[in-house]
């Protein structure tokens, strides 16, 4: 017989009784029964608690997901994720649980009994977390013949502000500047657009437009291939993009964070032999990235800024109807077949195609030409080692 709102109802007030009676294994069963009778709202947050309480983290964070599915900005569940994450040994990515729960805190008109005391416990363990994550990336600066001293003075300022210790600082420049989302470099000129001319590798690239279209177009022969650029990551915060998970901007990886995509690469080898001498951003798990880019008829990406400032876009155009576009800062540029585009995504940008074709680029990320051959090398150590960082899974355990 179906169950009825009066028994979910049971169901609920039976599992909370259960949990305050230290019987998490009758609770965890009658949420179960409650949200399968349809219990509103299902009681995911109890049943990740009842979890917790029989020692499978796993199924508690899987519950806890559910809850943060219902309401990204609950303070109990993201500081739940985000000790659960620690658990598993995921610490960088608890930091962002524990301050995605310290804002949601902070914009709170008022905050239930008890609240108060849980973010004041999470911001200690964040703050203990970001003081043995720093440690972690100097000693790996260290080992690779950066120690404290011959740090730049750049390095040490990226690093004050990669632990909000310091804001981004932009010099006397005004409008549009550069505000990437995870890590700034100080002091690199505020410039939206790079010209083809500065590149002396550029011509050649160009000069294979025909050869990478031609691979292009086999790939477009199916167009399932192609999959929605951004996706919701499991171990985040939500992400409220507006494109979240849609096909209206998709992509077809060749490389992704500095790996060939197997099957796909390889069928591309005019392409990847064009970007031979560009200087790709080879950092392990961070890039390179090389992508075509596909925008959908009447796609729209809406204003937003990178993670870094370290590195420039660069768009070789293969596809192009009429009515698409780039702004980037206050330039609005639009693509023209064979003529790259190279800009600084860590600068506002959008882009849309108000076409009824399909606008696809070859996308790639290449090292600003401002920084130096040393530098690159202090970048590479700290990327690496912040990719490393708390991603080997610890074993799950209350």
């Amino acid at each position: 017989m179906e169950a009825s709102p009066q028994d979910a109802e049971a169901m609920l007030r039976g599992g909370e009784m259960a949990l305050r009676h230290r019987d998490p294994l009758n609770a965890a069963r009658l949420f179960q029964q409650a949200i399968a009778a349809g219990a509103t709202p299902a009681p995911w947050l109890p049943l990740a608690l009842a979890h917790r309480a029989l020692g499978d983290a796993l199924a508690a964070e899987a519950a806890v997901d559910q809850a943060l599915m219902l309401d990204t900005r609950d303070i109990r569940a993201l500081i739940m994720k985000a000790d659960l994450l620690v658990i598993r040994g995921r610490e960088r990515e608890a930091v962002g649980f524990y301050q995605a729960a310290g804002r949601a805190g902070r914009s709170a008109v008022s905050l239930p009994p008890g609240f108060a005391s849980e973010l004041w416990r999470a911001e200690g363990v964040e703050m203990r977390l970001q003081r043995k994550f720093e440690d972690a990336l100097r000693s790996a600066l260290a080992a690779g013949g950066f120690p404290p001293g011959k740090l730049s003075g750049e390095i040490e300022t990226a690093l004050d502000v990669l632990m909000g210790r310091a804001r981004m600082t932009h010099g006397a420049g005004t409008g549009y500047v550069q505000e990437p989302t995870s890590f700034f470099y100080p002091g690199l000129p505020q410039r939206q657009y790079y010209e083809r001319a500065e590149f002396d590798w550029m011509s050649a690239l160009e000069a294979a437009t025909d050869d990478i279209r031609a691979e292009l177009e086999a790939v477009l022969a199916d167009e399932a291939l192609f999959a929605p650029y951004v996706i919701q990551a499991a171990d985040q915060p939500a992400n409220h993009h507006a494109l979240m998970n849609d096909p209206n901007w998709s992509v077809f990886f060749l490389m992704k964070a500095g790996r060939p995509v197997a099957g796909q690469a390889d069928r591309c080898p005019r392409t990847m032999a064009a970007l031979a001498g560009a200087p790709l951003v080879h950092i392990r798990g961070h890039g390179p990235n090389i992508m075509f880019s596909l925008l959908r008829p009447g796609a729209h990406i809406p204003p937003h800024s990178g993670i870094v400032n370290t590195q420039l876009i660069c768009h070789l155009p293969l596809i192009v109807p009429g009515d698409c576009a780039l702004r980037v800062g206050a330039d609005i540029r639009a693509w023209e077949t064979g003529k790259a585009l190279i800009f600084d995504d860590s600068i506002e940008h959008e882009a849309w195609n108000r076409s009824d074709g399909i606008r696809v680029v070859l996308l790639f990320e290449i090292w600003r030409p401002e920084i130096g051959a040393a530098e690159r090398d202090a970048l590479t150590l700290l990327f690496e080692a912040v990719e490393d960082y708390g991603k080997a899974d610890a074993p799950a355990q209350a």
